[in-house]
């Protein structure tokens, strides 16, 4: 799941991939904005056929969190 999720941000958010860990986190490390973390949000759901409340958006605080909610999102 976090090669997945890697790809997604490398190849739609033009992140570099070197920059990418489990621990990295997506706004301070990363440089992801408000819109951005909407975009990766959506392209998880059609991806990953999950659907992401509003309230746990919020818990997206590093890659790591991504990954771990759409594994038990599954």
């Amino acid at each position: 799941m976090f090669d997945k999720v890697k790809d997604l941000l490398v190849n739609e958010l033009d992140i570099a991939e070197a920059d990418i860990a489990l621990d990295t986190q997506l706004v301070n490390d990363l440089g992801i904005n408000s819109l951005e973390l909407a975009d990766l949000v959506l392209l998880c759901e059609d991806n990953f056929g999950v659907s992401i409340s509003d309230d746990d958006i919020h818990k997206f605080i590093t890659v790591g969190d991504v990954v771990a909610y759409l594994e038990s999102a599954k």
